[in-house]
C-alpha cells in the first residue's frame, strides 16, 4: 500500500459561555464555538479525526472553576476512553485558572488525549505547547483577575456614594433607581420595634408581641417578577433588624459603614437606647424577663393527700433562677415528709399544657361540647366550636403569660400529682366558655379595641 493508513481519532468539542446575557438568541456564542469546532474537525478529516456523537455544553458557567455538569461528563469520558482530542474555540473556554488546567493536563496525559485550540492551535504532548499554554492561561487568570478587582472598586465606590448595589432590601425600605426610599407602612413598624424593646428590654417578649401581630419578615418582587412572601418574625430577624446601621442612613462595604442618601428610619438617640440595652449581659436581661413570668399553676396543684404545692424559686450564683411547685408539707415540716420531690415549675406545666392540648383535640369531645355550647351562646354551632378549640391550640404559643394563667384558671379546676401519676381535673362548662371567648367576631372586636 503506498499510504499509511490513518488511525481514527475521536473529537470532543467543549463550549462554555460564563453568562446567560445573549443565550436566548437563535445563534448564540455557544453555537458559534460549537460550529467552529466542527469544522476544524472536519478540515482534519483526512488525518483520521472524526467528531463523537455528543457535544459538551456549559451555557452560563465560570470558568474560575470546575464544578461545570459538561466539563465533568468530558472528563468522565476521557477517563472511560471515549476521547482522543478535545476541541475548544479558545483556551479560556476550557478554564482560566492555571490549577486547573495543570490539573486537566495531568488527565489528559494520562489517557492519551491531545489538546486543540481552534484559534490558537497548540500540541499538549509538548512541552513547547504546554509552555505556550501556561503563557496564555496565566495572561487569562491576569485578565479574570483585574477585572473582579474593576468591580469590586466599582461596587465600593457606589456604596461609598450611597447607591444600593443590589440584594433583598432591608425591611422598612425599597429600592427605586439604585436608592433605598422609605417604605411609610414598614418605616412605622420599624420605628416601633426600636421604641418596644427599649420598653421591654426584651426580645422574646417583643417577637411574642410582634406574632400576635401577624408581622413578618420583608415581602418583596425580584427583578424576574417572582414574588417572596415574608417568613414570620423571630428573634435572630429582631437582633438583625436592631443591629442593622441602615436604619440611621448608611451603607456597609465589608466591615465599614458608609454615610448614604437614603432617610433614616431612627434617631442616634433612639439607637443608642438600643445598644446599650444590647450591651448589657444577656443573662442579666433573661432573668429580669424570667422575674415577671407568673406560676401557671399556682393555686391549682396539689399532692395525692389533698394538699397543695406551693411555687418556689432559687437563684444559683450564676444568677439563674430555677422554679419549682413544692409539697407545703415538706416546707412545714422536714424534706420527703410528703413523698412527692419538689417539681420542677417549667416540666410540670409543660405536661400539663400538653395533655390539655390533646384533650381539646378530641373529637368525641367536640361533639359532646357542642350542644353545652350553643345553650350559652344560641348563635354557635358545631362548626364554630371546632375551629374555636382548633384555634387555642395553633395560637397558645403566641399568648402572653398573664392570658394563657386566665384561660388555665378558666378550664382546669385542680392538677393532683402523685409520686408516679398526674391527674388533671377540668372545670365544669371551662370549656364553653373559653369557645365563646374564641369566637372570631369577638377577637376582632377585642383586637379592635386594644387598636
Amino acid at each position: 500500500m503506498s499510504e499509511v493508513l490513518k488511525r481514527r481519532m475521536r473529537c470532543a468539542v467543549y463550549t462554555r459561555k460564563s453568562s446567560e446575557e445573549g443565550l436566548e438568541q437563535e445563534y448564540n456564542s455557544i453555537d458559534a464555538q460549537r460550529d467552529a469546532g466542527h469544522a476544524y474537525i472536519t478540515s482534519q478529516r483526512a488525518e483520521g479525526w472524526i467528531a463523537v456523537a455528543d457535544d459538551y455544553d456549559d451555557p452560563a458557567f465560570s470558568g474560575g472553576n470546575m464544578e461545570r455538569p459538561a466539563l465533568r461528563r468530558l472528563m468522565t469520558d476521557i477517563e472511560a476512553g471515549k476521547i482522543d482530542v478535545v476541541v475548544i474555540y479558545k483556551i479560556d473556554r476550557l478554564t482560566r485558572s492555571l490549577t486547573d488546567f495543570s490539573r486537566m493536563v495531568e488527565v489528559f496525559e494520562r489517557y492519551g488525549v491531545s489538546f486543540v485550540s481552534v484559534t490558537q492551535q497548540f500540541n499538549t504532548t509538548t512541552s513547547m505547547g504546554r509552555l505556550m499554554l501556561n503563557i496564555l492561561l496565566s495572561f487569562a487568570q491576569f485578565e479574570r483577575e483585574v477585572t473582579g478587582e474593576r468591580i469590586r472598586d466599582k461596587i465600593t465606590a457606589s456604596k461609598k456614594r450611597g447607591m444600593w448595589m443590589g440584594g433583598i432590601p432591608p425591611l422598612g425600605y425599597d429600592v427605586h433607581n439604585r436608592r433605598l426610599v422609605q417604605n411609610s407602612k414598614e418605616a412605622k413598624l420599624i420605628r416601633h420595634i426600636f421604641q418596644r424593646f427599649v420598653e421591654l428590654g426584651s426580645s422574646t417578649t417583643l417577637v411574642r408581641e410582634l406574632k400576635l401581630d401577624g408581622v413578618t419578615s420583608k415581602a418583596w418582587t425580584t427583578q424576574g417578577g417572582k414574588v417572596r412572601m415574608g417568613t414570620p418574625i423571630d428573634k435572630s430577624l429582631i437582633y438583625k433588624l436592631l443591629n442593622n446601621r441602615t436604619y440611621l442612613g448608611e451603607l456597609r462595604h465589608k466591615e465599614q459603614w458608609y454615610q448614604a442618601e437614603h432617610i433614616a428610619i431612627i434617631d442616634v438617640k433612639l439607637w443608642g437606647d438600643v445598644q446599650a440595652i444590647l450591651a448589657s449581659n444577656g443573662r442579666v436581661r433573661g432573668n429580669t424577663t424570667r422575674a415577671t413570668v407568673p406560676f401557671l399553676l399556682k393555686g391549682l396543684v396539689f399532692g395525692n393527700d389533698g394538699r397543695a404545692l406551693s411555687p418556689w424559686y432559687t437563684t444559683k450564683k450564676n444568677g439563674h433562677r430555677y422554679r419549682y411547685y413544692l409539697p407545703q408539707r415538706d416546707a412545714k415540716e422536714c424534706a420527703g415528709a410528703s413523698g412527692l420531690p419538689r417539681l420542677p415549675a417549667a416540666q410540670l406545666e409543660s405536661a400539663v399544657l400538653e395533655q390539655l392540648r390533646a384533650i381539646l383535640r378530641q373529637p368525641a369531645l367536640i361533639a359532646e361540647i357542642v350542644p353545652q355550647a350553643i345553650k350559652l351562646d344560641p348563635s354557635l354551632d358545631e362548626a364554630k366550636v371546632t375551629v374555636a378549640m382548633t384555634r387555642l391550640d395553633a395560637i397558645w404559643d403566641q399568648l402572653f403569660p398573664a392570658e394563657q394563667s386566665r384561660i388555665v384558671r378558666l378550664l382546669i379546676e385542680k392538677v393532683i400529682v402523685s409520686p408516679t401519676n398526674m391527674e388533671l381535673r377540668l372545670r365544669a362548662n371551662g370549656i364553653e366558655k373559653v369557645v365563646m371567648e374564641l369566637q372570631p367576631a369577638r377577637v376582632e372586636r377585642k383586637e379592635g379595641a386594644l387598636a
